[in-house]
């Protein structure tokens, strides 16, 4: 049943799902996120998430004309896991990953020291079967851990260990945006990040970030991070295998560590990721839907699909969360 909220706006609150606000007749979908700004971001303040359907977004310029009235600023991607085409200003393709495999729950660009706070999705093209991006409150699932795993990495926060080269995802001058060593190294050193030219000519870097963080509205402290999304024991058994084969354990592509370089083991990623589905809703995407996501306070990943599917992004009002408890 539907359920009254501050924003004047009603929206359908259903176990399971997340909230949905119907729009009926929106015509010129810019000049309805125009007059509806303010509700709308009210919304996702509150429930931390809002899907809304019927608004029949049809283009990637009309996207981005309504990603544009509803969030502060649109930003570029930066350190790039796997290169997005920009398709409008302020709008990217979703992250290549095979249909057949999920992508886990993480928040976007966690291990930024500046992330987006806003995270929008604009569906224009859903798939025959699967497909949709599950959400799940970092507070619940914060305390869901076990209290002296959120400890340590409260003390400790986690790296990200990049080993970039040209056989997966994306190359340091893709991540980088730039072939100039010099530009790279300022990047690093500004951003706090680890760095290491290889004698291939690759590119070795790691960053320590929060695991837990506190919400720069509410003060809430919530599980943030990409530490199983990123982690070699988040790969399929047979890939690890083949690139501990060819690059070995110390130069994976990509992997996560506790604050103190220590390995985070296989049983430590299983737990994150069994932890989950408790706490996640989800609903199937339909054509034009608009999805608006508060990315510090909520996860999102995407379910294995069939057939074709078309979500664009986009990434808005960065902020520097405030550490829940990272020494530094």
């Amino acid at each position: 049943m539907p359920s009254s909220s501050s924003s004047l706006l009603d929206v359908d609150l259903l176990p399971g799902r997340p909230p949905v606000l119907r729009v009926a007749d929106a015509g010129d979908p810019a000049g309805w996120a125009d007059r509806h700004r303010e509700a709308v971001r009210a919304l996702v303040a509150e429930h931390g998430s809002l899907l809304v359907r019927g608004l029949g977004l049809r283009d990637a310029v009309e996207t981005g004309a309504v990603f544009s009235r509803l969030a502060d600023v649109l930003v570029a991607e930066r350190e790039a896991f796997a290169p997005r085409e920009v398709v409008a200003d302020g709008v990217h393709s979703s992250t290549p990953w095979p249909a057949a495999q999920a992508m886990c729950m993480h928040h976007e660009l966690s291990y930024l020291r500046d992330v987006p706070g806003l995270l929008l999705l604009a569906c224009l093209t859903p798939p025959t079967d699967g497909g949709s991006t599950g959400l799940a409150d970092g507070a619940a699932v914060l305390e869901a851990l076990p209290p002296d795993l959120v400890a340590r990495f409260e003390r400790e926060g986690w790296l990200l260990v990049r080993t970039y080269n040209d056989e997966i995802g994306a190359s340091w001058t893709e991540a980088f945006g730039t072939s100039d060593r010099a530009a790279v190294e300022f990047y690093c050193r500004a951003q706090d990040i680890a760095f290491a030219w290889q004698p291939d000519g690759g590119l070795r870097t790691s960053q320590r970030r929060p695991a837990v963080v506190r919400h720069p509205v509410t003060g809430r402290r919530g599980w943030f991070n990409q530490v199983a999304f990123f982690s070699e024991w988040t790969l399929d058994p047979e890939v690890r295998e083949y690139l501990v084969d060819v690059h070995g354990e110390d130069g994976l592509p990509f992997t996560t560590r506790f604050g103190d370089g220590a390995p985070i083991g296989e049983d430590v990623v299983a737990l994150l990721n069994e932890v989950y589905p408790a706490h996640t809703v989800r609903e199937p995407w339909q054509t034009g839907d608009l999805m608006l996501v508060d990315n510090i306070r909520t996860a999102h990943d995407r379910e294995p699909y069939t057939g074709q599917r078309e979500v664009l992004v986009g990434l808005g009002d960065p902020v520097r969360p405030a550490d829940g408890g990272v020494t530094r």
